[in-house]
């Protein structure tokens, strides 16, 4: 297990996980979603590739649509 902070809350995950399993594990549609790791944006089409280690520092943010 290793930790990290999502938007700003310390957590644990599994050692090894891509960008694209832990927002799959969190439940959340990598779609609708743009992710930032130690203030690098990752680009979605590095997500399945990009492992989240540990003490990374990650802000997760949901795109919303709506006029």
């Amino acid at each position: 297990m290793i930790d990290v902070t999502i938007n700003g809350k310390k957590q644990s995950c599994s050692e090894g996980l891509t960008i694209a399993e832990l927002l799959d594990s969190l439940g959340m549609n990598s779609r609708a979603i743009a992710v930032e790791i130690n203030q690098q944006i990752q680009p979605r089409d590095t997500h399945r590739q990009v492992e989240v280690s540990d003490g990374d520092i990650l802000e997760i943010v949901t795109l919303v649509g709506g006029g």
